[in-house]
């Protein structure tokens, strides 16, 4: 059987905490799972993979300490800058998904340029889910188009699609969670519908390159049937 990667891949990103905990970290706890993003960006692109979607900040994250969640807005917005040179050498176009609510100005100017400088790059797409939930995604997509006078019997699954974020961004075929957990933490609701899952043992710092191809391996195992 002839190996076919994935088009689109979607990572929970589970288990920083936890990783620091047991790792003695007290600072910086977030650090080791941003750098782990790009690695695994950039080692999905180079097996063939289209899309790689990873879940950094969920619209419930809000509900975490200010501490943290000052932390977190604090090494989101210095990623962007410091590591936009991983996006340009290996051709990586960025998209961000989500609302702008809660974030700063100074942080969605920065995404804004990001998206803007790598738009054209067909290396691969890494998208960032940021302030994002599922649910929030479909009411949004819902919203926009009552808004552009649809009436109740145009709606169709394929209308629904064409109103969510970025609805050029095509279905994900699998989801891959570290930390152990088996839930799906109102990722990408409408995009899973026919997804494979994977749940990892293992902490998201602790993912390697290797572990893509693992996943890659796994969907090759999988059949893809569609309810057929």
């Amino acid at each position: 059987m002839v190996e076919q990667a994935p088009t689109h891949v979607g990572f929970i990103v589970d288990g920083n905490r936890r990783w620091a905990k047991l790792n003695g970290v007290s600072k910086d706890v977030h650090r080791k799972g941003k750098d782990v993003v790009f690695d695994v960006a950039v080692r999905c692109f180079e097996r063939g993979i289209k899309y790689a979607t990873f879940y950094i900040f969920s619209s419930e994250n809000w509900q975490r300490s200010k501490v943290e969640v000052s932390y977190l807005m604090k090494l989101f917005a210095t990623a962007l800058v410091d590591d936009i040179h991983i996006l340009h050498e290996n051709k990586i176009k960025l998209v961000f998904l989500g609302r702008d609510d809660h974030v700063d100005s100074e942080t969605l100017r920065t995404m804004r340029e990001v998206e803007e400088a790598t738009k054209d790059y067909t290396g691969g797409t890494a998208c960032l889910c940021f302030n994002y939930g599922g649910q929030q995604e479909i009411a949004d997509a819902a919203r926009k188009m009552i808004a552009s006078g649809v009436a109740a019997d145009e709606v169709t699954p394929e209308l629904i699609g064409q109103n969510i974020y970025h609805p050029e961004i095509p279905p994900v075929d699998m989801v891959v969670r570290t930390g152990g957990e088996l839930r799906i933490s109102n990722f990408m609701l409408w995009r899973i519908a026919y997804s494979e899952f994977m749940f990892l043992d293992k902490l998201w710092p602790e993912m390697t390159p290797g572990d893509v191809d693992a996943v890659v391996d796994e969907y090759n195992r999988r059949s893809r049937r569609f309810g057929r």
